[in-house]
This record gives structure tokens, sequence and C-alpha cells, in this order.
């Protein structure tokens, strides 16, 4: 009779055992809110870092890749040549002009073209049209010589060119001239202009100096 009743006993805990682990998997456990285990010691360490870092980055990619200006000033006449034809009363003048150009970035600017109008008496005397490529470093800065030739169809303008008698024989002229840039894919023209007096009796040269940077 002991024997049968410890047997169902054994049946009813087995019996009661699943269902036991079926309601354990159910059991929700209660921290205490002021437990250690809900605030680890270095989360704010780490939540500050990579936010430190991400700010840091940002900020050092703005102001790095951040588009500045690229400086282009006229450094004037380099050298000049002049020729006559005394049946039209015309004046050949083939002059040849420095651009100092000055990269402020802190990327590698790359100039690929040059566009020139020469003015006198506000008519377009001569233009030009250059390819270049000049890569200027971080920076840096660079010179670019170019060529223009002109010619002038004015009587007064021929006169002051050949009269002895005259002791100045300047002229003046208004250069216009666009310059086109290359930096981070993208391209952008730079406007620029100059007068400059050029003595049209005689060929001339001037000497430029190395450029090294604006101020």
């Amino acid at each position: 009779m002991q024997f049968a009743f410890f047997t169902h006993a054994l049946s009813v805990v087995s019996d009661l055992l699943p269902s036991l682990s079926e309601q354990e998997k159910q059991l929700v456990a209660l921290i205490p809110y002021g437990d250690q285990r809900l605030k680890p010691r270095r989360t704010k360490l780490y939540v500050c870092l990579a936010v430190t870092i991400c700010l840091l980055t940002t900020s050092l990619s703005i102001f790095f890749l951040f588009p500045r200006s690229v400086a282009v000033l006229p450094a004037g006449l380099n050298a000049s040549s002049v020729g006559f034809n005394a049946t039209t009363s015309t004046v050949y003048l083939n002059v040849t002009n420095v651009l100092n150009i000055t990269n402020n970035n802190f990327y590698l600017v790359t100039a690929v073209q040059l566009d020139i109008e020469v003015l006198h008496q506000s008519l377009v005397v001569g233009k030009t049209t250059m390819k270049t490529l000049l890569e200027m470093s971080p920076l840096k800065s660079g010179q670019i010589y170019y060529m223009v030739a002109s010619r002038i169809l004015d009587d007064n303008t021929y006169n002051i060119c050949t009269w002895t008698k005259v002791k100045v024989h300047n002229i003046l002229l208004h250069i216009q001239g666009t310059l086109t840039c290359m930096y981070l894919s993208h391209s952008e023209q730079l406007a620029f202009e100059d007068y400059q007096y050029v003595d049209c009796r005689g060929n001339t040269t001037l000497p430029h100096p190395s450029y090294h940077r604006l101020p």
C-alpha cells in the first residue's frame, strides 16, 4: 500500500515539473531601481567619447573642405611688340601679361582655361582663349603668362604711336578676363580686369620676379 502511494506521488511530481518549467519562463525578475547592474560605470564615458569624436570629425571636415576663395591678381605687363600698317593706319600690338593666382584652400586647385579680352576706347581689339593646366597645391601660389594679339584701327592711336614729335607713346588698354578653376569635381569661373599703359612706339620687355604668395 505504501509503495503504491509513493509511486502515485512521484507520478504527480513528475507531472508538475513540466508545468513548473513553463511557468519559470514566464516569470519576471524584479530588480531594485538602485541596483548597480542598472547603472554600468562606463556608459556615460563611452557616450561622451563617441559624441566628442563625432563633433571633432565633423568640425575638422567642415574646416578643411569648406571652399575658400582663389585669388586672381593681374601682375601687369611682361613684354610687348608693335607693328604698323601705314596704309590703313593700323597698330598691331602683341602684349604678354602675367597673372598671379593664390590657392587659399586646403586641397588641390587646377586652372584649366583662361579667356581674355583686350579693349581700347571701349572697343574689343583683341581676344584669346588659353587652355592651361596649372595645378596649385594647398595654400600655394602660381603664375600664368598669356599673350594677346591686338589690332587697333584708329587714326589718333596710330598718330600717337608713330609721330616722332610726341615724346610719350603710351596707349591705355582695358583687359578683362575669366579664369576657370576645378576643385573637388566642381568648376568655378573667376573674373578679373586690369588697366595698363603700353608703350606702342617700340618693343618692350619688363622683368617679373618669381611670385610666391600674395599678402
